[in-house]
């Protein structure tokens, strides 16, 4: 079963082309990393996925539902990390979570059943009772998945998780979620960092709008590391892509 597919994507701001007939999926379970360097379209795509943007150019299904004819239930088939931190610092962690539920209709005891499973599979059940406000950028990071996992979705988007955290910090995300992605879920997983990218992840490369190269990591980096790797395909830029 395919969690994610997009098909024949494209974009535009005017006269300037961000997406050029974009083609890819992310099966159940696939962990799918998203790279490209600054200006490659990942951003647009993402506003494309998650219906801040809309399009004409193509096709988005979510767990087989189509985005453009039944908006609000792909969405409901989707959860989403952004970028930018979206939440409460002055109520608690659980509390953050609990809110998030009450706005997909959850409440009651089956909300309090899909916080609790949600922060374990995070590894913040022990701080259930903290302020946001308390906790550091890592366990920010982990609690918007938590939180993006509560109304149990087919797939799980995240727009470069671990900028601002330090390495252990960026390493033990990762690492949850690709256990995630171990236990049946889709994970599209943008990111500049090539380091957070396994052998046996899949990889697909953005540049200037276009899909230049899909593929396990380990098939499109072949002897070389895949930083050197994306560092030539993307006609050696030398921005986000050099870390």
């Amino acid at each position: 079963m395919t969690g994610l597919s997009v098909s024949g994507l494209s974009y535009s701001y005017g006269a300037k082309v961000a997406l050029r007939d974009v083609s890819f999926s992310v099966p159940k379970g696939q962990f799918c990393a998203l790279l490209g360097p600054n200006g490659a379209g990942k951003s647009t795509l993402f506003n494309l996925l998650t219906g801040l943007f809309s399009t004409r150019r193509g096709q988005i299904t979510v767990a087989g539902i189509d985005f453009a004819r039944h908006p609000r239930q792909a969405l409901a088939r989707m959860g989403v990390v952004f970028q930018q931190p979206t939440l409460d610092l002055d109520l608690t962690v659980r509390r953050n979570l609990l809110y998030f539920a009450a706005l997909h209709g959850i409440a009651g005891a089956e909300a309090s059943r899909r916080a609790d499973t949600a922060l374990a599979q995070l590894g913040m059940a022990e701080r259930s009772g903290e302020l946001v406000r308390s906790l550091n950028g890592g366990h920010r990071r982990r609690m918007e998945i938590a939180r993006a996992l509560i109304h149990r979705p087919d797939c799980l988007l995240l727009d470069e998780p671990t900028v601002g955290l330090d390495a252990a910090s960026r390493h033990a995300i990762t690492d949850h979620v690709h256990a995630l992605a171990e236990q049946g879920l889709s994970i599209l997983w943008a990111t500049h960092l090539t380091d957070e990218v396994r052998d046996t992840d899949h990889v697909i490369l953005l540049h200037q709008g276009a899909l230049i190269a899909s593929g396990t990591a380990a098939g499109l980096r072949g002897p070389a590391s895949l930083r050197d790797t994306f560092l030539r395909l993307t006609s050696g830029q030398t921005g986000e892509g050099a870390e």
